[in-house]
């Protein structure tokens, strides 16, 4: 996956591309895959870094959703359910199970959450990760020891999903290459091209390295840009229907110390109705979310302190060792692309998140809404929508068993290069040819001879798409994060042909972002 031969291709492609994606996030990505996967030729745009926005802030579950059951969203559940399963079985090097116990107060809550439960396992059918159940107070305090007593009667335990997002999308993309896409970040689409009947047939771009202007050609354009389609919507017809309700999500990144088992905790009923997740991830906890409807969407969205008050406020109350501010490794927020409802004051936990596919009059494909969990399958329906629309021949989806790159069986995630998955060994080659078997960070077990992998193969152009998502300092440990990034730079320049002043300039706007990851 090299940049430049991506550009060459775009250039040298005469013909239409059948796709053009708007979009490196998780829908996009998607697409691209089933799309290339079922033999079409595809070029994915990205404006900035892959997943730089909203999809490498997830709360890294891969869950049906349980609070969707309360809600008696059956249909969202039992497809996120299923699309569960088959990513832990087409990536396993990234996607596990996990084990979640909720703490329990009193009988009530006892059977509610076990039937309930239950039924969550039943939905998965055959893809099912093992059956809920309740366990005793005394079990519930042996498994997450640092509960507090006085606030449960028991516990029930079921199984959900966990995956690292950004090496996910990483992976993914890789695999759209092998299948023939060409996928681009830092190309920013600045218009649509249409013909004589208002048909769009392709897209403006400027290349953000070079500045260069391109114009690519395609039969289908697709609207993937989660929080940013309603900019793609105004381009293609100027005072267009607002169709995304952003809201924030925050999570605190805290040491392995507040939740020493192997167990995640789930809190159903916060305050304010939303659920709180403490997850071990990456040797880390990471607890969340929080859902906060904002009016302006943005690149690097910002963590507000209510969020964070909440979160440690909630968590303090649960745990016996209470997080303060000066534990929180890293706090990072992300957007969610809720796709709009009609009509004032739904609360954005109860906006549905199922995904809808919109065609508009110029044939421009819009997709709202959905969630990491389905993307594959967002991707299956798109492709769909466009063999329809069309009127192509019908291609049944090819990823439902498609292997993703990387895929490997038996990880240990005890290894710190674990979810490289297959590509270690290549890794481990490239760090003792090279001499770069150097430690960045002894603490987060980062090696140079990652930045040079980063840079090779997976299409890393900055000190901050290494730090923050072909590796995930930033978001494990921000403060380490920014003693890394000199030394990443260093290595990053040599690769790349970069000279003192982009070293400079590449950790200067490095730390600039990274200072909004600490309290």
């Amino acid at each position: 996956m090299k940049r430049d031969e991506m550009i060459s291709r775009v250039k040298s492609h005469s013909e239409e591309f059948d796709f053009i994606i708007i979009g490196g996030g998780a829908t996009g990505i998607g697409i691209a895959l089933e799309a290339s996967a079922r033999g079409y030729s595809v070029v994915l745009l990205e404006m900035s870094d892959f997943t730089k926005s909203t999809s490498s802030k997830a709360t890294k579950l891969m869950h049906g959703g349980v609070r969707y059951l309360a809600q008696g969203d059956v249909g969202l559940v039992r497809e996120a359910v299923v699309e569960r399963g088959l990513m832990i079985q087409n990536a396993p090097h990234l996607v596990k199970s996990q084990s979640f116990i909720i703490p329990t107060h009193g009988l009530f809550d006892e059977v509610l959450y076990t039937v309930g439960l239950t039924f969550y396992d039943l939905l998965a059918g055959k893809l099912s990760l093992g059956r809920s159940k309740r366990i005793s107070k005394k079990k519930t305090l042996e498994r997450i020891s640092l509960i507090n007593p006085k606030k449960i009667s028991a516990g029930v335990v079921y199984y959900d999903g966990q995956f690292d997002d950004s090496r996910l999308a990483i992976n993914t993309l890789q695999s759209a290459v092998e299948k023939g896409a060409v996928v681009l970040n830092y190309c920013n689409v600045t218009g649509l091209v249409k013909d004589g009947d208002g048909k769009v047939k392709g897209v403006s771009f400027v290349d953000g390295e070079t500045s260069e202007k391109h114009q690519v050609m395609g039969k289908q354009i697709v609207n993937a840009t989660g929080v940013f389609a309603d900019d793609i919507l105004q381009m293609d017809a100027p005072g267009a229907e607002k169709t995304i309700a952003p809201s924030q999500g925050v999570h605190l990144i805290l040491d392995k110390s507040f939740l020493p088992g192997d167990d995640a905790i789930t809190i159903p009923k916060t305050d304010d109705g939303r659920v709180l997740f403490l997850v071990p991830w990456h040797n880390k906890v990471i607890i969340g979310t929080t859902d906060t409807p904002i009016e302006k969407e943005s690149l690097e969205p910002v963590a507000l302190e209510e969020e964070i008050g909440f979160i440690l406020d909630t968590a303090s109350r649960y745990l016996t060792k209470a997080p303060k501010r000066s534990d929180v490794l890293s706090v990072f927020a992300g957007l969610r692309p809720l796709a709009a409802t009609k009509g004032k004051g739904n609360k954005t936990k109860e906006i549905s998140r199922s995904h809808k596919i919109y065609t508009s009059d110029s044939g421009l494909l819009t997709i709202v809404g959905g969630k990491w969990t389905t993307f594959r399958r967002m991707g299956q329906d798109l492709v769909d929508k466009a063999e329809k629309n069309h009127g192509w021949p019908r291609i049944s989806s090819k990823t439902i068993h498609l292997k993703i790159h990387g895929y490997k069986e038996n990880v240990d995630y005890d290894n710190p290069l674990y979810f490289y998955g297959s590509d270690e060994d290549a890794i481990l080659k490239l760090a003792s040819q090279n001499g770069n078997k150097n430690y960045i960070s002894k603490k987060l077990q980062v090696i140079e001879a990652q930045v040079l992998w980063a840079v090779e193969h997976e299409m890393c152009r900055t000190v901050e798409d290494f730090l923050a998502r072909r590796t995930r300092c930033q978001l494990l440990d921000a403060r380490e994060s920014i003693k890394m990034a000199p030394r990443v730079a260093e290595i990053m320049a040599s690769a790349l042909e970069k000279d003192e002043s982009w070293i400079e300039k590449q950790v200067q706007d490095y730390i600039a972002v990274t200072l909004n990851y600490i309290l």
